[in-house]
């Protein structure tokens, strides 16, 4: 298979311009996605546009990772319902410095080879553009006919909250970056999510008429899961790249509970298992689903990717003295082995409060496992909370001294996936 035949049959195409592919294939390409500097961290819907740079690379071709901290300062419509706060110059250098520091990981920097990544920053090349000269140098290749037409305009003509000017522009700005980057990177081939097509080709359309050029361009699909919820979040939020945000314990338990439709999907995807070793692991799955040898594989070797083999090591052992011998009573994890839990939350709690006992709904709200004791009280009545391994029946039980493992620990369970180590 050739690069983008082994992506379609990853499921990681969904629209192609005329050319693409011949081009791709003619010879060594540099080829740009953009990513958004909302965050100083990327988070696991980043991980599409990251692996196909990958997959880029190691095809041959020159990957140019675009940090957008001048459309930062805009925002982009597309997708969106309503208008985005925007970003202060101090905010978007911190969110921009943590997300090369993100890629470096992932990509070659090295400088070796004429296929070594580049990042740029598109803040670089905004800064000195004056509003006049934009809006006669490039605004007058694109009509407002054809920016209208655009889907992530019209759906936001068309609703109540209508679209600012600064929003309207931002198919101009990075239309300009594609411009840019043809005219000064060689780059001929722009990648992105789905939601993006219409600024990509706009971009596309600006090299040509204001450049004379021909550019190509490809998007991946937008992941979702399979029962239509959306993508990349836990119980907690966002699964993010940054450890600190999300640990490796908890990432690799994101793709550990995917379903059996999502993990059949997702492995194709995010990983780089060949399709004979892939098609081995849906055979196997599929004669012992409650094995969950798809999902457990999947888990492995995105933590791996992301976080390391170290980080998977300590993440499958937190997960073996959680979960190996679930029905075990807590008091059969030692001190140490509740200390040595890599990647659940600890909580620090006034020993004091346990002494004279505490209502178990005020506790949850107080170590902050819940925003509140509302949430927390519905969670404990819908038989969502346990205590060291014990299902709470009871909003009036009393947390107290009895009840701490080791005389110093409790161990909270929050759902199936969630666990806390609260230590007092």
């Amino acid at each position: 298979m050739n690069l983008i035949e082994e992506l379609r049959w990853r499921g990681m195409i969904q629209d192609i311009m005329p050319g693409t592919e011949e081009q791709l294939q003619k010879e060594p390409t540099a080829v740009y996605i953009g990513f958004d500097p909302t965050s100083d961290s990327l988070h696991i819907g980043s991980l599409v546009p990251i692996l196909l740079l990958v997959h880029l690379q190691r095809a041959g071709h020159k990957p140019v990772a675009l940090v957008g901290g001048a459309t930062g300062m805009v925002g982009d419509p597309s997708g969106k319902s309503a208008e985005r706060n925007l970003l202060d110059e101090a905010t978007l250098d911190k969110n921009v410095a943590g997300i090369k520091a993100q890629l470096a990981r992932f990509l070659d920097f090295s400088g070796t080879g004429a296929n070594s990544a580049e990042l740029v920053n598109n803040y670089d090349w905004f800064k000195g553009l004056d509003f006049l000269g934009f809006i006669r140098d490039v605004g007058k290749h694109i009509s407002v006919n054809y920016m209208m037409a655009k889907d992530s305009v019209r759906k936001r003509l068309e609703g109540d909250s209508g679209i600012s000017f600064t929003e309207f522009t931002y198919q101009l700005i990075q239309g300009y970056d594609f411009y840019w980057l043809y005219k000064n990177k060689n780059c001929k081939v722009q990648a992105g999510g789905s939601d993006q097509w219409g600024n990509i080709t706009t971009g596309t359309e600006l090299v040509r008429r204001k450049a004379g050029g021909e550019a190509f361009a490809f998007t991946c699909p937008l992941i979702k899961k399979a029962d239509g919820t959306k993508f990349g979040k836990s119980e907690g939020g966002n699964v993010w790249l940054d450890a600190e945000k999300t640990t490796p314990y908890q990432f690799y338990q994101f793709w550990l509970n995917a379903s059996d439709a999502d993990a059949e999907n997702w492995i194709r995807i995010f990983t780089f298992l060949d399709q004979a070793t892939i098609d081995g692991l849906i055979a196997e799955h599929r004669a012992d689903a409650a094995k969950r040898v798809l999902q457990k594989r999947l888990a492995e070797e995105l933590t791996v990717f992301v976080h390391g083999r170290d980080e998977l090591g300590k993440a499958l052992e937190t997960t073996k003295k959680l979960f190996a011998n679930a029905s075990a009573p807590a008091e059969s994890l030692s001190a140490d082995d509740l200390e040595s839990l890599e990647g659940i939350v600890k909580i620090d709690y006034e020993r004091g409060q346990v002494e004279t006992g505490v209502d178990v709904v005020s506790f949850l709200a107080e170590t902050g496992i819940f925003p509140s004791k509302g949430e927390a009280r519905k969670m404990v009545q819908g038989g969502g909370v346990s205590l060291n391994r014990t299902k709470v029946g009871d909003v009036a039980l009393q947390v107290n001294a009895s009840l701490l493992l080791h005389g110093k620990y409790l161990l909270v369970n929050k759902g199936k996936k969630n666990v806390y180590l609260v230590r007092c």
